[in-house]
């Protein structure tokens, strides 16, 4: 038999993991039921498993039955959404404010069957290490950070991730060189002015009009600062002063996001907001603080590995399975973390389907997936990890 076949046969079991999973969802570092699930799978099977340190979170170790050097590291996010769930779905969230409106349900079956199908049925000849990293807290943007830190790419030489896509059909993979998705800072600026009665604005310096300047000028920085070609995104979504309609305050407070696609963009971008705040501020006669915040980078393909991951896709589904996305997205994955480390590869897992609610954003919480993604996303990871440890990928056909 084939790996399409076989996943074929074990596919209806893999979609018994992804439901029993979406029905007992659990936030970033309180995923304890899945880990322990996820634990005792991949210990059933003979993989190495152990645990994220004293966090949520698993670490798997396979070692093929024929010599090899290469150790090729496969991600998912495990960490479901504060939200209440209204698919009405048989197997919807049990757990009252918590559910999986982003996929993660669907990525830890995905694992799972490809930890499954490879120690199970293709590893004497796979040549080489496969590690399995069952991450906690991707919402968050923090639980790579901590897989990192317990081990998780000791001796890897390289990492593959995906999510799911409702904008690529289920049973295909959506995949791009570059940028995959966009860094995500923060901002908190704090305009200092001088108080005073509403009635007379002449004898007090009122940071709500310096602020409201401020949120005007810093949507200049996307216009006239970055060169068209490139991308970036600012937003102010927290601006808050006074307590009273008839009296000036003395501060004014705004915060927001900043995104991009390039290094050099997102570094430009924060000298760019602490000018624009401090020099505005000073022009009306106040004084700004700003307080800016790194967070995770841009999520960025090495080509060598979306190649590898096409290849695989078309060999082993068929050219009419490869998806090339036209853009990256403008959000964010802590998966960024990973390729900061080793190179590697994101793609998609398509889950669009022809429910019109399958199409809706991520982290809605009437959004419906295309289960396909399972087996084509299974087939695809034990594709890439065959070719990419330099095992024989004839051997899945």
């Amino acid at each position: 038999m084939s790996l399409i076949e076989k996943v074929s046969a074990h596919a209806d079991e893999f979609i018994r993991w992804r439901r029993q999973i979406h029905a007992h969802p659990e936030l970033g570092f309180k995923e304890f039921e899945t880990t322990k699930f996820i634990m005792e799978k991949l210990k059933s099977w003979g993989i190495d498993a152990k645990p994220n340190g004293d966090k949520t979170g698993v670490i798997g170790t396979l070692k093929g039955g024929k010599p090899g050097t290469k150790t090729i590291a496969l991600r998912c996010d495990i960490d479901a959404l504060p939200m209440q769930e209204k698919t009405g779905l048989e197997f919807a969230s049990q757990n009252d404010g918590v559910c999986h409106a982003c996929g993660h349900d669907l990525h830890t079956a995905t694992l799972l069957g490809t930890a499954y199908m490879l120690s199970q049925h293709y590893r004497e000849q796979l040549a080489g290490t496969v590690r399995f990293i069952f991450q906690p807290a991707e919402e968050t943007l923090g639980g790579s950070v901590s897989m990192i830190e317990n081990g998780a790419l000791d001796g890897v030489d390289c990492i593959l991730g995906a999510h799911t896509w409702p904008d690529v059909e289920g049973g295909c993979i959506g995949i791009r060189k570059g940028p995959a998705m966009g860094s995500n800072d923060s901002f908190h600026i704090t305009v200092h002015g001088k108080g005073g009665h509403a009635a007379h604005p002449h004898r007090a310096i009122d940071p709500v009009v310096i602020g409201a300047h401020i949120v005007t000028q810093l949507q200049t920085i996307v216009s006239r600062r970055v060169a068209p070609v490139d991308s970036a995104v600012v937003t102010v979504g927290h601006l808050t002063a006074g307590k009273a309609f008839n009296v000036i305050p003395d501060e004014c407070l705004l915060e927001g996001s900043v995104r991009s696609l390039d290094p050099t963009v997102r570094k430009n971008l924060a000298e760019w907001i602490k000018s624009i705040a401090v020099h505005t501020a000073e022009g009306m006669g106040a004084t700004a603080e700003v307080e800016y915040e790194f967070g995770v980078p841009p999520t960025v393909s090495v080509d060598e590995y979306v190649d590898a991951v096409s290849d695989v896709v078309c060999e082993l589904l068929g050219p009419d399975k490869l998806k090339n996305l036209p853009t990256p997205s403008m959000g964010s994955e802590d998966f960024a973390y990973y390729l900061e480390k080793v190179p590697g590869a994101f793609f998609r897992l398509g889950t669009g389907d022809e429910r019109p609610e399958s199409h809706i954003g991520l982290h809605n919480p009437k959004h419906l997936f295309s289960e396909k993604a399972i087996p084509t996303g299974v087939i695809t990871f034990v594709g890439a990890a065959y070719k990419l440890t330099g095992s024989d990928l004839n051997a899945l056909k």
